[in-house]
């Protein structure tokens, strides 16, 4: 997958992609900026053991993609960037590479500001911090936004809430059944909103830490042996909050439910996925949309965080959720398309701004 613009895939087209190294600490990263158009790009930093670089490369340049429409969406002046450290962090992870890689970032002067993904978290942010300013998602005792995993899973509920409004007639998920794939850091927040909402969970994780806390926390939740006997449950809502490409052609025409809305990011495997959901009749809420809770929180923190501030940002997700889903029915699209004309709109309006010269 190349980065330059020359067969028009989803991935390419990005303004700036960096390549980083750090023998001494074994640091291996890439940071890929999509767009600056509405500001700073911002996104979160993936510590994963890919099986090669140029699958490094490629979730990069989707991922990246996929926060500068998430960062439109939600309204923020903000950009969309992401990075990868390729490693394995239970191994690989140490004070001396986050610092290089902090190094890295600050050498971009702001063009990109990072935040935690998969394999990082809050206490590597703030030692990523003492290397950089151009950083989110630090700790309360720093004056950062905590865990934004938090204000991820209240959004991806918000999201689920419009969508079985759009479903069945009500905001609700009281009496409804929701398969969360993944109990991690979004899903089992996203539980107990369920829980607390009124909705039966079934769910699933590869992790027997995740299980064994659910089994503690919510005994209530019935737990299944993979992925595949949850998305053959008689579910109402598909939840997946796990890595990307979850919604493949074999889920797909396997899945039981009318909803899918879910925290994990690109879950659409290849294009053309979502006209395959559209098709069976099930209501698919763009992944981008529904689970930018978490980068709204830590926007937040660049202006000084307040948390009840953030958290109000984020339950907007409820009506913007409701507005693309009107918008692809009257459009006769389907959400996905609905939510990228959106975030394109506002991509190129206030992008056009920056060429009214300012001395």
């Amino acid at each position: 997958m190349g980065v330059f613009d020359t067969d028009g895939t989803d991935a390419s087209g990005h303004e700036q992609v960096v390549f980083c190294q750090d023998r001494q600490t074994g640091l291996k990263a890439i940071i890929g900026i999509y767009s600056t158009a509405l500001g700073p790009a911002l996104g979160g930093t993936r510590f994963y053991p890919y099986e090669s670089e140029a699958d490094a490369l490629a979730d990069v340049l989707k991922l990246s993609r996929g926060m500068a429409y998430k960062n439109a969406l939600a309204g923020l002046d903000l950009g969309g960037g992401k990075a990868v450290i390729w490693g394995d962090p239970a191994r690989a992870k140490s004070e001396g590479l986050l610092r290089a890689y902090g190094r890295f970032v600050e050498s971009l002067h702001g063009r990109y500001y990072t935040a935690c993904d998969v394999g990082t978290y809050v206490p590597d942010m703030d030692v990523i911090a003492r290397e950089t300013t151009y950083v989110t998602g630090r700790s309360l005792e720093h004056g950062g936004a905590g865990d934004s995993s938090i204000l991820t899973a209240w959004g991806v509920f918000q999201g689920m809430r419009a969508a079985a409004e759009h479903a069945w007639g009500r905001p609700t998920l009281a009496g409804r059944t929701v398969g969360i794939a993944g109990l991690g850091k979004v899903g089992k927040y996203l539980a107990g909103h369920l829980i607390e909402d009124g909705a039966a969970v079934i769910a699933t994780d590869v992790n027997e830490a995740a299980l064994s806390w659910a089994r503690t926390t919510y005994p209530q939740i019935e737990l299944v042996a993979d992925t595949q006997a949850l998305i053959t449950s008689d579910l109402d809502v598909y939840a997946p909050c796990a890595l990307g490409g979850a919604l493949d052609d074999d889920t797909v025409s396997a899945l039981r439910a009318k909803v899918v809305t879910g925290g994990a990011n690109n879950q659409l495997a290849h294009p053309g996925i979502e006209k395959t959901l559209a098709e069976r009749g099930i209501l698919y809420t763009p992944d981008y949309l529904v689970n930018a809770g978490g980068v709204i929180q830590v926007a937040d923190e660049i202006e000084g965080f307040n948390f009840e501030r953030a958290k109000l940002r984020a339950t907007g997700i409820f009506e913007t959720t409701r507005r693309i889903l009107q918008l692809a029915d009257s459009e006769g699209v389907s959400p996905a398309v609905a939510a990228d004309r959106l975030a394109e709109q506002r991509m190129a309006e206030v992008g056009r701004l920056r060429s009214i010269y300012l001395s």
